[in-house]
């Protein structure tokens, strides 16, 4: 169990994916994307979904992340914000995104 002042101090928030390139360098099949997230800019970040999306399936789409986060290195990147996504038990994982058309950079709450 963790506090409510705990979990509110994680800035989750919708960002637009405007690039998707393929991560070699990366230890799982990975992409980088560039996601615009409106007031706060555009932010740069690794997943490791590879095997589950294509670039055209990411391009355009709205996400979830966690943008208040230190940058983390990852192999020859450096990712400004962790993409959030539901892992399923046989690994999968299943991107969160709103389930309507929102505002870049809107906070979830």
């Amino acid at each position: 169990m963790i506090r409510g002042e705990d979990f509110f101090q994680v800035d989750m928030r919708v960002g637009k994916v405007t690039s998707v390139e393929e991560f070699p360098a990366a230890l799982n099949p990975s992409y980088t994307l560039e996601i615009d997230f409106g007031p706060l800019g555009m932010k740069r970040s690794s997943a490791a979904i590879r095997p589950w999306y294509k670039p055209e399936d990411l391009l355009g789409r709205l996400v979830v992340a966690v943008v208040n986060l230190p940058p983390k290195q990852i192999a020859t990147f450096k990712s400004d914000v962790l993409v959030l996504g539901a892992v399923q038990p046989d690994g999968r994982v299943v991107l969160l995104k709103p389930d309507r058309p929102s505002e870049l950079g809107a906070k979830v709450a």
